[in-house]
């Protein structure tokens, strides 16, 4: 009767089309067998029966594969039908109903469609309740692959799954006899977690609802009848269900006993099946700066596998081991057998990881060839273990392992490395979803210090390092590492341990000191053990993270010489990834606290120095000189490669790096170029990009042995930029950027001849072709950026038809429609407009002008930043002419440069009213200077109204106080009547002064009000300045206002002659007599005034100014009557 409910649920649907395209034959077969299929009715009877589990074992037993031509929606459709003809009481025939579930989904890679999806949960969970329990392991792993990348989808169906009565949380409970049900009930619940990118998440009362069950499930010690490989795959399970919660970006550990409670059990598990390590770790962790408990037991004879795991090696007898190639997709326990111990274990546990219990090649006299490599190269060089297919429906079949294959050991073996695998990319997760700070609390839980003498190793990330047999797990291992060391410089940078501690406690600084010594000595250790090529590129990632974040300026010295001897054999490894990365873990090491002394001193070494070291697992270099080996034909190999003028010791990195980048690849190290395009003669892309990285990191920061190969790198640059590649074009242009922004100033500066050929090289080369190249516009805004880093000396010495080029690529690009390129010339006119010999010529400031003006009307906000940068500086550039042309001695009206002051003054009025603060306090600057240039037609000029209209704008509505104190000052510059222009002019500017200072308090920032009373004295002087040069027919203007405002005016001058002039950025502060003889200064002037009969307007004013100098004097306790006032 369930049965026809839940078959009821979805329309009836008829076979679907085959596509026309031709199928596979699979494809044909499987089309086959649903026609088939559909074609059937619900019967009970037996031959029904039996011929339902026929077709059942037919589909099951198909050979299906990705890409074998089945849609997705046939797949949902067979399965839909398939149900249908299965009534829940027929036990056995619902257990291979799922089981043909399990099996297609997983095999077709196939995510049920919504239509469909309602139908198979509803039967499924249906069959949970009605079917016997017998079947449900079955069921539930189907219904695992249905839920499966469909969590956002079973909404209507998660109260009944995971509510506090719900079936899965029944069925994964503790209590639950059954193991293997238990298993697939968590493993249904780690795939609901799974969250989609673009669809909703999971509610935040069900991930705390599945999170508390996986940590549960995580705590809790193995069952008594559960078997070890069934338990592995439950601890993977919880481990992907909590990697999911914590990757969808909505599960945030923000209690303190929440994220230590996981730690622990992460911890814990990150050495699951270890051989030789069993560790006992307490339920949370806690933030300490100390090293926390990480109990250990010793272990059983019969529960050691270390002699199994990885061989013992005989220091007397030489021991060889062929390097075997590690496929994509192999089981662990072929990456684990034939490898090398990398770290001696003793029988009670202890991890010795000291130098002087450590084994080496050298010391054993082996030589780990080191694996052919023949992996793409990837971004990171080792993919994760637990990619999204990884994790997928884990199989309870047992059947993908014989005794032929490695038996139950091996077999055992490979699921404790998944889970070692599963907790170390949990801990991944678990870095990234929270912050640094807090996650540095537990620093002494992962990372090792140095031990007390006598006392053992505390397990950290380095014992997996060092002592896992899985190439996968070291890798893990060290990934983690690197990402907590990323972004660790200010946490690292207490570390200091230049001078001996001799005190009764070891200070913080000290003990973080020799967690990073002992780090570097660890991962050396695994550098010169590691065999896998995959897992050594990983060690060199680590290293380079941690040398870019340690204090190398406050520890002691010697820490980056043996980084520095050790990698540099690396450079010529076979794998290219391997490579790589060594130029990296180089560039590094040249970019930290530059320029480090040891650092230098490591750059001026011979050639041969380190370069032939036999103790390191890589075949051996060629000889030091190897990249002199230059082929007939252009010289531009060979002199890229010759030895300076008067060097005794050339720098080798900086040979190494232009040898990469223009000499052809050597047959020794082609094997495994992953990154090279077939038929190349170079080395492969990432090489060569890896090497200018470095050139640019050396230009820099070492720049003192740079220099010595300008026209070299010029060259280099140029062959860069004249490629095919555009990530080399890019590249190159970065190194001009780079290279020419360190010339000025510079300790060790270079004659100016070398520079101006060095950009005359540049103009002449493939620089203009990458300017104009806009199919690559990234490229473009590089070579913008490296045409601004020109230095003023330099461009003015070019030839002038170079200048002119580069000054009509810059404006023409500045129309761009890439944001990028529009950001990169805004930001490189701006640079310009500061040359001398470009900011008097008035035509290349106008366009410059325009053209920073409509970048600031730009949509991206990039664009618009770089603008209003260039603003400011275009302003500069306009103060410092009009401060040219303030100076000159004679100016008359007439002469030619007014019309050109003319086109500044208005452009300074637009840049008062649109642009950012510092732009408006410098137009301001500018305009006041321009104010006092006596032989300015102020006042009569066209432009006058402009200009006074946009300092009232700002002094009344400015949200910076400092730009309106700048404003009024401007303001009471003018020294004649006849400057303020019309009646009213003036009175619109008496109106906004007023206004400004009834608005000199009103400020939502709290850091303007400490300029409230010099924006206010500034007011008010402005404000008697123009009263002492008001004409007749500006007195009923005036009135109105004192009318209306008169009080609130009176109380501001008042303060403002009792206190004097405060300083501000205006100038020097003015004393009470000054302020007071100002005041009089526009009574006597009122007195002068000749108003016309019956005007009450002057009468008005002279009792406003009366008054004021009455409260005054009234206020300093003098008697008598006011010196200097008559009545009148």
């Amino acid at each position: 009767m369930a049965a026809v409910q839940v078959a009821g649920s979805l329309p009836s649907e008829q076979p679907r089309e085959a596509p026309r395209e031709a199928i596979p034959e699979r494809g044909n077969a499987f089309r086959r067998l649903s026609a088939r299929l559909c074609a059937l009715r619900p019967d009970d009877s037996s031959s029904a029966r039996t011929e339902i589990h026929l077709l059942f074992d037919q589909l099951i037993s198909e050979n299906y594969s990705e890409g074998s031509g089945v849609a997705p929606e046939d797949v949902s459709a067979l399965l839909v039908q398939a149900c249908r003809l299965v009534p829940l009481n027929q036990n056995h025939l619902v257990s291979k109903v799922s089981q043909l579930i399990h099996h297609l989904l997983n095999r077709l890679q196939v995510i049920v469609d919504e239509q469909h999806l309602d139908f198979l949960l509803a039967y499924t969970i249906s069959a949970i309740h009605q079917c016997s329990s017998w079947t449900h392991m079955e069921i539930l792993q189907a219904l695992a692959a249905l839920v499966y990348c469909n969590g956002s989808k079973c909404q209507k169906y998660l109260p009944e799954l995971l509510g506090k009565t719900g079936l899965l949380m029944k069925l994964s409970d503790l209590a639950q006899s059954d193991p293997e049900v238990r298993r697939a009930a968590v493993h249904c619940m780690a795939n609901l977690c799974l969250s989609v990118p673009g669809q909703p998440y999971l509610e935040e009362p069900y991930q705390n609802i599945c999170f508390q069950a996986f940590l549960t499930i995580l705590q809790s010690p193995k069952s008594s009848d559960m078997d070890d490989i069934t338990f592995c795959m439950l601890l993977q399970n919880a481990l992907k269900g909590i990697q999911s919660l914590l990757n969808g970006g909505r599960m945030k550990l923000t209690q303190t006993d929440e994220l230590g409670a996981l730690l622990a059990v992460l911890k814990k598990f990150m050495f699951h099946g270890l051989p030789g390590l069993n560790i006992e770790m307490p339920t949370v962790l806690y933030p300490t700066p100390l090293p926390q408990y990480d109990g250990r037991t010793p272990i059983k004879p019969q529960q050691s596998e270390s002699s199994a795991s990885r061989p013992t090696l005989n220091k007397k007898k030489k021991s060889k081991v062929k390097p075997k190639k590690i496929q994509q997709g192999e089981e662990e326990e072929k990456e684990s057998s034939g490898e090398i111990e990398a770290a001696s274990v003793t029988g009670t546990g202890r991890v010795n990881l000291h130098e002087g219990n450590t084994w080496s090649p050298s010391s054993l006299g082996v030589q780990s060839l080191p694996l052919d490599g023949s992996g793409a190269a990837g971004k990171d060089g080792v993919s994760s273990p637990f990619s999204s297919s990884s994790w997928k429906r884990v199989s309870s079949s047992e059947s993908d392992y014989s005794d032929a294959e490695g038996g139950m050991q091996s077999k055992m073996r490979s699921y404790q490395a998944k889970v070692r695998q599963g907790a170390l990319v949990c801990f991944l997760s678990t870095i990234k979803s929270i912050e640094k700070k807090v996650l540095y609390g537990y620093w002494s839980a992962f990372i090792p210090d140095t031990p007390e003498l006598g006392s053992p190793q505390s397990v950290s990330l380095m014992t997996l390092t060092l002592k896992d047999p899985s190439p996968k797990t070291r890798a893990c291992a060290l990934q983690v590492l690197s990402a907590i060391l990323e972004g660790s410089k200010q946490f690292l940078s207490v570390a200091e341990d230049t001078s001996d501690h001799r005190r009764a406690f070891t200070p913080f600084s000290v003990m973080i000191a020799s967690s990073i010594r002992e780090l570097h000595r660890c991962l050396l250790l695994a550098l010169v053990a590691e065999s896998s090529s995959q897992t050594l590129t990983q060690i060199i990632k680590c290293l380079a993270n941690l040398v870019s974040n340690a204090p190398y300026n406050r520890l002691k010295l010697s820490l980056l010489t043996k980084v520095w001897n050790q990698i540099k054999p690396y450079i010529r490894h076979k794998d290219v990834n391997v490579r790589v990365s060594s130029l990296t873990l180089l560039g590094a090491i040249v970019s930290t606290h530059a320029p480090l002394p040891e650092v230098q001193l490591l750059l001026q070494q011979p050639c041969s120095s380190g370069l032939s070291n036999s103790n390191s697992a890589t075949p051996h270099l060629s000889p030091p000189d190897w990249w002199k080996k230059a082929p007939a034909g252009p010289s531009l190999e060979e002199r890229s490669v010759s030895s300076p003028k008067g060097s005794s010791e050339p720098c080798w990195l900086i040979r190494l790096c232009i040898s990469i980048v223009v000499l052809p690849k050597e047959d020794s190290c082609s094997g495994s170029d992953a990154g090279s395009a077939a038929g190349s003669a170079y080395e492969p892309s990432p090489m060569r990009l890896e090497a200018l990285q470095v050139l640019a990191l050396l230009a820099r920061g070492y720049f003192s042995m740079a220099q010595a190969y300008l026209m070299e790198l010029g060259e280099v640059i140029c062959k860069c930029m004249g490629e095919a590649d555009p990530s080399i074009q890019l590249h190159g242009a970065k190194v001009i950027f780079i290279k020419t922004t360190t010339l000025f100033p510079s300790p060790f500066p270079l004659p100016l001849f070398q520079v101006v050929m060095f950009w005359t090289m540049m103009l002449n080369g493939p620089l203009p072709r990458a300017l104009q190249n806009s199919e690559h516009p990234t490229l473009q805004a590089s070579a913008c950026d490296a045409l601004s880093s020109i230095l003023p000396e330099a461009f003015s010495s070019l030839p002038n038809d170079r200048q002119i080029l580069c000054i009509t690529v810059l404006l023409g690009l500045n129309d761009s429609k890439n944001r990028l390129v529009k950001a990169a010339t805004s930001r490189a006119l701006g640079v310009y407009v500061l040359f001398p010999c470009l900011r008097q010529d008035v035509i290349f400031v106008a366009d410059t002008a325009n053209a920073i003006l409509m970048s600031l009307e730009d949509k991206s906000l990039n664009v618009r930043t770089k603008a209003a940068w260039s603003l400011g500086n275009l302003t500069d550039t306009l103060i410092v002419n009009i401060l040219i042309f303030f100076g000159k001695e004679q100016c008359s009206p007439g002469a030619p440069p007014f019309g050109n002051f003319a086109f500044f003054l208005i452009l300074i009025s637009t840049f008062l009213i649109r642009t950012a603060m510092k732009v408006r306090w410098n137009a301001c600057y500018a305009m006041e200077m321009l104010f006092k240039n006596p032989a300015l037609p102020l006042g009569t000029a066209p432009w006058t109204s402009q200009a006074y209209s946009a300092l009232t704008s700002v002094v009344t509505s400015c949200k910076n106080f400092k730009v309106r104190i700048r404003s009024a000052a401007a303001l009471s510059v003018p020294g004649k009547r006849e400057q303020y222009g019309s009646v009213e002019q003036y009175a619109r500017i008496w109106n906004a002064l007023v206004t400004a200072l009834q608005k000199s308090e009103d400020t939502i920032d709290f850091l303007e009000f400490k300029y409230c009373a010099s924006l206010r004295t500034q007011i008010c002087e402005a404000l008697i300045h123009l009263l002492s040069l008001a004409s007749a027919s500006d007195l009923p203007c005036i009135k109105e206002i004192l009318e209306l405002n008169g009080n609130m005016v009176q109380s501001y001058i008042v303060q403002f002659l009792k206190s004097g002039a405060e300083g501000d950025d205006t100038g020097a502060p003015h004393s009470p007599q000054e302020t007071d003889q100002m005041v009089r200064m526009a009574l006597k002037h009122m007195g002068s005034i000749q108003a016309p009969a019956g005007d009450t307007a002057r009468r008005t004013i002279m009792g406003f100014l009366e008054e004021i100098l009455a409260i005054c004097f009234e206020s300093s306790g003098s008697q008598g009557a006011l010196p200097g006032l008559t009545n009148q």
